[in-house]
């Protein structure tokens, strides 16, 4: 992970910082930011609408992480899993199919439980 590249998302009143990897995706939204857009919500994720075209690189997963920031290639949707989905298993976050991951947030991502779909959402180099 470059702990250069950080980036601040301010999401319904919560602000959490998370570090991006050196994908190839994470490098198209680094170049890509800031970004303003709606929070939509999915389970224990929120998603989002960013404009970076890109398709399953080698970082793409079909589970992730707590805390896992993600690009969804069929909805270029930006995604921050702080729990399970609809499609999960018990014990795992399975996104609704396989996401880029491009960094993680730092601290207790569950913060993000408290964000209303429809939330603003900004993400910005930290």
């Amino acid at each position: 992970m470059s702990s250069d590249r950080q980036v601040q998302i301010t999401a319904g009143g919560v602000t959490i910082v998370a570090t991006l990897n050196d994908s190839p995706t994470a490098d198209a939204l680094w170049e890509a930011l800031p970004i303003t857009a709606r929070a939509q919500t999915w389970g224990d994720e929120i998603y989002f609408g960013v404009p970076v075209e890109a398709a399953n690189d080698d970082y793409a997963e079909e589970t992730v992480e707590m805390g896992a920031v993600g690009y969804w290639p069929p909805g270029s949707a930006l995604c921050l899993f702080f729990g399970p989905t609809p499609m999960s298993a018990p014990g795992e976050i399975r996104p609704a199919s396989a996401v880029n991951v491009l960094g993680v947030m730092e601290g207790d991502a569950t913060v993000l439980k408290s964000v209303p779909g429809g939330a603003s959402v900004t993400v910005e180099r930290a």
